[in-house]
């Protein structure tokens, strides 16, 4: 009698990408440091580099963040690290199988993949999606590949609109008929994914803007076709799926970047991010960062210089003020003379205002002055 065939067996084999192969190598090299030191009989250890602002440096040369080489030790034989060391087994384990089966998955999905009652115990391999969180990140550092490399995503937030067409795992999408809710930017947007082409572009800059309700206003009046651009969001901070694709779409179509973001701490702290990275992608600014991006507005003068009503202003509090004095010694605006002033400004206004203030004045005012009036100008931070 023939053996029925398992789920596995059905499976067609794989085809791995170049980037593929890479990922992989390093999850395999990671067991085999794991079988030498079990065979050798010493105590298995990684060692991961430390995310904390301790470990990260400002490159003025570059003029992004980069991760430093403090890292931190992690050993099975040590019970204060035990639990951690088998987790970050565990998620390795779990990416190399989605890698080895072809397949992605959510955040959320490998947390359920991996989570169970440890065999002989009465614990669980994780009791909370955050605790698996942690772990992926720490797997990344290690492994120094993102996680949308390791075939992981996280949910879609933002959306692009504009005159570019780009192919989307084989569909080619024209973004300029994508009606009013726009391309939803992916999560996973590597070149195995999504192919972007000079020839398929027409648009001349990039207009990214902090909330989708802001987008929804500059796209509904068709800033974007008027100005012959992309026009982009990212839910307030963005994902990383968007700023890679802002990455890509700078370097690989070399379009300008302006951010139009609310004034306050933080939205200078979002451009901060765009432009210069985070602390824990620190070790992947090279492929999020984008040192040449512009802060459009809103600006600390604007409450002033647009004739703004006190009703659109909104109280600084301790924690902002606290936030915005940090921002002030970041490295990359300590400085720039034109950043302190602004920062000092908000801080003597002693209020905030959100770009949808603007609308105390028209409906459309942003979109019809306020952002061509700063293009035109150039009238940007940098």
């Amino acid at each position: 009698m023939a053996k029925k065939k398992t789920l596995a067996s059905k499976r067609a084999k794989v085809k791995l990408t170049p980037r593929d192969k890479k990922t992989l190598a390093r999850l395999e090299g990671l067991a085999d440091r794991v079988v030498s030191a079990a065979n050798a009989r010493r105590d298995p250890y990684v060692d991961i580099p430390s995310r904390t602002l301790s470990n990260v440096r400002y490159s003025p040369r570059k003029r992004i963040l980069e991760m430093g080489k403090s890292t931190n030790r992690r050993q099975l034989f040590d019970l204060s690290q035990a639990k951690a060391y088998m987790r970050t087994m565990l998620v390795s384990s779990g990416c190399k199988r989605l890698l080895d089966q072809g397949k992605t998955t959510s955040l959320r999905g490998l947390y359920y993949m991996l989570k169970h009652t440890i065999e002989g115990a009465k614990e669980n391999t994780f009791d909370e999606q955050n605790e698996c969180d942690t772990i992926i990140e720490d797997v990344e550092v290690l492994l120094n590949s993102i996680r949308e490399e390791l075939h992981l995503y996280a949910e879609n937030r933002g959306a692009m609109v504009g005159n570019i067409t780009l192919t989307d795992k084989g569909d080619e999408i024209n973004c300029a008929r994508i009606g009013s809710g726009g391309y939803a930017i992916p999560s996973i947007v590597e070149p195995e994914i999504i192919q972007l082409s000079k020839k398929q572009c027409g648009a001349k800059f990039i207009l990214h803007v902090e909330k989708g309700t802001v987008w929804q206003r500059f796209n509904e009046d068709k800033f974007w076709e008027k100005y012959n651009c992309i026009l982009t969001h990212g839910a307030g901070q963005p994902p990383r799926g968007v700023r890679r694709l802002l990455h890509r779409l700078h370097n690989e179509l070399d379009l300008p970047i302006y951010c139009v973001l609310d004034n306050d701490p933080w939205g200078y702290y979002i451009y901060s991010v765009l432009k210069q990275g985070s602390i824990n992608l620190a070790f992947e600014s090279q492929r999020m960062a984008i040192p040449d991006a512009k802060y459009l507005g809103l600006r600390s003068i604007d409450f002033q210089r647009c004739n703004l009503s006190d009703g659109v202003r909104i109280a600084l509090n301790d924690n902002d003020r606290k936030r915005a004095r940090q921002i002030a010694r970041y490295p990359w605006f300590e400085k720039k003379r034109a950043w302190q002033t602004e920062i000092k400004k908000m801080l003597s206004n002693d209020f905030k205002l959100e770009v949808e203030a603007l609308i105390s004045k028209d409906i459309s005012y942003v979109t019809e002055e306020y952002v061509p009036e700063r293009l035109e100008k150039r009238d940007w931070l940098d």
